[in-house]
Order: structure tokens, then sequence, then C-alpha cells
């Protein structure tokens, strides 16, 4: 079954600590909440699973429509449902960034800047030294008693909160990474809305930061119901994919005046070769979709769709994914309300 509970801590980061060693190291992250409780968020820096090195992303300049549905603040533990809409995560559907971008790094290695432990220490430490850094870690929760965690954590003192759910009370967070298309040994994890990562809110300069974190051994398509690895041909398709060689690059979303051209949707061929969009579509956020015309984009050019009465593009704040003729997501862009704030200006991505 799906990871449960599966929520979002809400704190202030207070202590980190790197573990050396290659028999499943973690970063340990330690936050506190309003109320003065303590709680231990352990990474995994390393896979069980060959290739071992863990894939990361960090995006500096986030934007994306989930900040608007996170709990104050140091609030603490969260439950949150798998779903969309409800400020969960889901790499494959909330198009939170481009797979490719993420890349394989060590969990600790002799020098500066050069793994896993490194990066997430660069964010950490400067959220530590700065109070007005607000800290938000997805994953699942875990009480005193977790005894499969027994071996890796080192709690400090700090009562347990507890969850608004019938869960036991919560003292941290792990599995903060991408928790869908697992290999054989971890499949009964997999689920959909239900995956790790790391935002941190730079109040003072209204900015926020995003990591994010995968296994090599996972596969990047997976099903919308229970989010296992799917079969398409040539084999499961990892993380690492491909570049899509349809992609979205623009939308316009609301012009001044209603008509068929105030809601579009802009695509780019990257490829060498020409592309027939023939059962290609789009789905806007709410999974309404929008069947593109039987018409072939030249190598380097670009082709605008017009929205439709199904398919809509919300004024505040959504997400745009590209579905190729098989039924697989191939590209996908998220935009938040202050992208389109003001009223007739495109979009880019």
């Amino acid at each position: 079954m799906p990871i449960s509970p599966y929520g979002v801590l809400a704190g202030r980061a207070t202590d980190r600590h790197r573990e050396g060693g290659t028999d499943s190291p973690h970063y340990q992250l330690f936050l506190k909440d309003n109320g003065g409780t303590t709680y231990q968020a352990p990474v995994n820096v390393l896979s069980s699973v060959t290739p071992s090195e863990v894939l990361y992303l960090a995006d500096d300049d986030f934007r994306h429509p989930v900040t608007r549905l996170l709990p104050p603040a140091g609030s603490g533990w969260t439950p949150l449902g798998s779903q969309a809409g409800s400020g969960a995560l889901d790499y494959v559907r909330g198009n939170l960034f481009t797979p490719s971008l993420m890349r394989p790094l060590p969990p600790d290695r002799p020098g500066v800047d050069n793994d896993l432990s490194d990066f997430l220490d660069h964010y950490a430490e400067r959220a530590i030294a700065d109070p007005t850094v607000a800290v938000y870690v997805f994953g699942q929760g875990f009480g005193r008693r977790h005894s499969v965690l027994g071996r890796i954590l080192r709690l400090r003192p700090g009562r347990a909160s507890r969850s608004a759910s019938a869960h036991p009370a919560v003292i941290g967070v792990h599995n903060v990474h991408m928790n869908q298309g697992n290999v054989e040994k971890f499949r009964p994890e997999d689920g959909v809305w239900q995956d790790g990562g790391l935002l941190f809110h730079l109040t003072a300069e209204a900015r926020w930061v995003a990591v994010f974190l995968a296994f090599q051994s996972q596969a990047w398509h997976t099903d919308d119901t229970t989010g296992h690895t799917l079969a398409v041909p040539g084999g499961p398709l990892r993380s690492r994919q491909l570049e899509a060689p349809l992609r979205i690059v623009a939308a316009r979303i609301g012009a001044a005046a209603p008509g068929p051209d105030a809601e579009s949707i802009t695509l780019l061929n990257a490829s060498p070769g020409p592309i027939d969009m023939r059962g290609w579509q789009l789905a806007d956020g709410r999974g309404h979709l929008r069947r593109l015309p039987a018409y072939s984009i030249a190598p380097g050019t670009t082709f605008t769709v017009a929205g439709s009465n199904g398919f809509r593009l919300s004024r505040e704040g959504g997400a745009v994914s590209l579905i190729d003729p098989s039924g697989l997501k191939v590209h996908g862009v998220a935009y938040t309300d202050e992208q389109v704030r003001q009223v007739g200006w495109t979009a880019t991505f």
C-alpha cells in the first residue's frame, strides 16, 4: 500500500548532521515548530539499489502553485491527502521540474561542493543561520516506535506533536524523495501524489527554493492509480529520461477580451525532424484534455493551440501536460498567479 501517513512538516531548521560510511547513510536535518517541538528528517543520500548515487535537482527560484497550498510556517506536522490540489507533491503529475535536469551525486566525497551532502549543506546551513527561513519537508511521518528507523535516528530531546489525523504522534519525516515507480523490493510503497522533497521559503527575498531527490532505479512513467512502473516499448523509462522532442514553451492565460484566442498553448518541435501531432493531447491541471490537430510541425518551429470549452488555464495558477500518442506524459509545465497577473501577456517556460 502507499506510504502512510503522508504529509508535510513545517518548521525552522535548528541543526544538521552528515553521516559517513556506505551503510545506507542519511543527511539528518533537525527542525522545531512554533511550539518548540523537535523533529527529525533523515534524507537518503545513497540508494540500496544499484546504481546507488541519488538523483538531485535544486531550483533556486521555484515558482509553482503548490506554494499557495502549504500550511503556515512553523505549524509542525500536517497530513496531506494524496491527490491534486491538497498541497501534496507528485514528480510525475505535478510538473514540479524537468526530470532530465536531475543529476546523480555521491553521498560524501573529500572536497568542496562535489557531493550530495555538500549541496544539502548549502541550503540547510543558511536556514539554520536565518530564523526567518521557513522549511517544509514532505514525506512519510513516523513516531517514536518506528522500529525500522531506530538504527538511523539521532533524535534531540523534545516533545512529540500530535497529528490532526488518527496516526500516532509524529516526531519526524522520512522518505523525503520520489515515492513511485519503485523496483520490486520497494514496489509496495508506490503511490501517486505522495512524493517527498524540501522547500525553503526565503521570506526576506520573497523567494522559494526547492530540492527534489529520486533514485536512479525508479521509473518516470507510472500508473495514475497505483504509482507502479508502466510497461512501455523498450522497457521502463527511468528518471533520467531523454529530452522530449515536443515541448510546451509558452501559454497565454486570460487575454484582455474574451474569445477563441483568450487562452492558448505554444509548442516547440525541438527535434531535428518533423513531428506529426496526430494523437497528441494537452491536459490541464484538472485532467481535462485538448486533442491536438493533425498537423506536422517542422523542426525548430512552433505551433500555437487555442483553448477549448473543457480545457482551461486557471488564472489562479495551474499546470499543463503534454501527452504523446501512446498515452505517456512526455513534458509538462506549471505557472503561478504572479506569472499571469498582467492581463494579455504570455507566460514563457
